[in-house]
């Protein structure tokens, strides 16, 4: 079964970082964000933000959000991992091309059917004053808030609500999802042949790539599913590299 996983029912949590490249990887982050927000618009899932940091210049420095919907953890855990974007850049005044690369990071948001038990003397609290670029994402007060999972290193935060109760259950939410996830990639490691499968489940080895400039292609390294129409792509019609990807997936396992 494709999605017959406990945690493929749950809703998505999903943390974009840019690689290396400033202004550049940010303004990608950017485009991956809105090409993730078309795709849950598609499918009619619900959309928001829990932790958004405005670029400098332009993009986003980092954004997490959440999807709520039917498997919706399930179908984008296909996107977990490294996307290259190949392109003349806009912010180049010579007009060259730039190689960007964006990290991919996909949770199973916890419910109230999955316990994780936290221990009060495992976590440290910061708060702190909530940056970004003005508006919305504005606030006076320490009310942003970090949260450190002692053992595993594990940090979530959330700035993006007004108060400082609101933002921490959210990053105490981020930190349950996260923590969750690293459950299933150790379960992962258990389950398999660590040495054969390594490449797959390696959070740094490259998934995709988008190439805007000298042609048009998205191609998915994982199972060479690929496309011309990079627009499409873009606009958050991603459901053929995912459903390749689960087929792919089934197939390592079995």
């Amino acid at each position: 079964m494709i999605l017959g996983k406990e945690e493929d029912s749950q809703d998505a949590i999903i943390t974009i970082h840019p690689g290396a490249g400033g202004t550049e990887s940010q303004d990608w982050v950017q485009m991956l964000y809105r090409m993730y927000g078309r795709w849950a618009e598609q499918k009619g899932f619900d959309f928001s933000i829990i932790d958004f940091q405005a670029g400098d210049e332009a993009g986003i420095k980092d954004v997490t959000f959440e999807i709520k919907g039917e498997y919706a953890y399930g179908l984008a855990k296909a996107e977990f991992g490294v996307h290259r974007m190949v392109r003349i850049s806009p912010f180049d005044s010579n007009s060259r091309r730039h190689t960007s690369f964006a990290s991919v990071y996909i949770y199973p948001s916890v419910d109230e059917s999955i316990e994780i038990d936290i221990n009060a003397s495992d976590i440290r609290i910061d708060t702190y004053r909530a940056s970004g670029a003005g508006g919305q994402h504005v606030n006076k007060t320490d009310s942003a808030v970090r949260i450190t999972h002692i053992p595993s290193g594990v940090v979530a935060q959330c700035q993006n609500e007004r108060s400082q109760h609101k933002n921490k259950n959210q990053a105490m939410k981020l930190l349950k999802a996260r923590l969750y996830q690293l459950e299933i990639e150790k379960e992962k490691e258990k389950q398999k042949n660590f040495e054969d499968k390594k490449k797959d489940i390696a959070w740094g080895s490259q998934i995709r790539s988008y190439v805007f400039h000298p042609y048009n292609l998205v191609k998915d390294h994982r199972t060479k599913e690929e496309t011309g129409n990079i627009q499409a792509v873009m606009d958050g019609n991603l459901d053929s590299f995912i459903k390749s990807y689960l087929l792919y997936q089934m197939k390592q396992e079995y």
